[in-house]
């Protein structure tokens, strides 16, 4: 009977286990390293959202801003921490694939060093003309680079950035070459576009929509694979001559490597919950971002793929920065 009493007990612990670290998580305030400046467009994301993870698992969490080198000093800072869920970070698109690709030593690896848990958000770039250019359509812009070889110019906020990217990828799909003009920055570039100095650029909604509404850009095309609710009427590149043209930036959350894989899971279903709140979404949708929050599998394989894609890039493009 005793052997039986036993027998039942362990059975019984077997289906009522859960991991340690799911019961105890989180028992302090969570710090989310941003390795951009305070008041980007990372912050406007990702404090609300933060928030309200912090009310529903009832400790604080705070958004800690280390920017520099476009996201390496707040990257290598994460990739270093203790993987015990008390130190995150939000990245994106240029400070993980398009980083790697172009930087022979970087400080980290996105693969190695992290554990993806979702990515929240996704900007897809809007490709935009000073309204002085001849050129309607991407079809036509197409051919006004074609018949002035090397003289089409494009803004970008630095050299490796992603409109950088997306400029060079432009021009190796349409079989063109567009002239870099590289700025410190999103906002000094906008301007010069805006004054006519440069002829377009691949920039985000939130970037250069206040200058397309006011009629002083002329949006040419989206770089995603389907219209945006924000601007339905802009059409994507994708359908405009240039099948399969994406670029942009996702917006990600993530912890370092190793980091339990039930506190990773309890992550991304507090950052799900936070999406699901129509307040959270109105404000991710109204600067033309998509949310979305996709499990730790798709992000780590969106993440894989992206490093492949944007390695080509450089490669082909001859982009690289010592």
């Amino acid at each position: 009977m005793a052997c039986k009493g036993l027998m039942t007990a362990v059975i019984g612990g077997l289906f009522c286990w859960t991991p340690v670290h799911a019961q105890s998580y989180p028992a302090k305030p969570v710090r989310i390293i941003n390795p951009y400046p305070a008041g980007g467009g990372m912050d406007f994301l990702i404090r609300p959202i933060a928030q309200k993870m912090g009310e529903s698992l009832k400790v604080t969490l705070i958004v800690d801003n280390r920017p520099g080198a476009n996201g390496m000093i707040g990257m290598e800072l994460a990739a270093k921490a203790p993987p015990d869920g008390y130190t995150l970070v939000v990245s994106t698109t240029g400070a993980m694939p398009m980083n790697a690709a172009i930087i022979p030593r970087l400080p980290y690896d996105p693969i190695r060093d992290f554990a993806p848990i979702s990515n929240f958000a996704d900007s897809a770039f809007v490709l935009s003309v000073h309204p002085s250019v001849p050129a309607k359509s991407v079809r036509e812009l197409i051919a006004l680079a074609r018949s002035r070889p090397a003289t089409v110019t494009y803004a970008s906020f630095g050299m490796g950035s992603s409109p950088h990217f997306g400029g060079e990828l432009f021009s190796l799909m349409a079989g063109v070459k567009l002239i870099h003009v590289p700025y410190k920055g999103s906002a000094p570039a906008v301007a010069d576009l805006v004054a006519g100095h440069v002829m377009c650029s691949f920039d985000s909604m939130q970037s250069t929509m206040p200058f397309i509404r006011t009629h002083r850009l002329r949006a040419l095309g989206l770089g995603a694979l389907k219209r945006s609710p924000a601007a339905p009427d802009i059409p994507i590149i994708a359908e405009s001559g240039l099948p399969g043209f994406e670029v942009g930036s996702w917006y990600g959350l993530l912890a370092p490597a190793h980091t339990p894989r039930d506190i990773v899971t309890k992550l991304h279903e507090e950052i799900a919950k936070a999406l699901a709140l129509p307040e959270i979404r109105d404000r991710i949708t109204s600067v033309g971002t998509e949310p979305l929050g996709n499990t730790p599998e798709e992000f780590a394989e969106q993440l894989r793929k992206d490093m492949a894609k944007w390695k080509k890039v450089a490669q082909t493009a001859n982009i690289r920065v010592e």
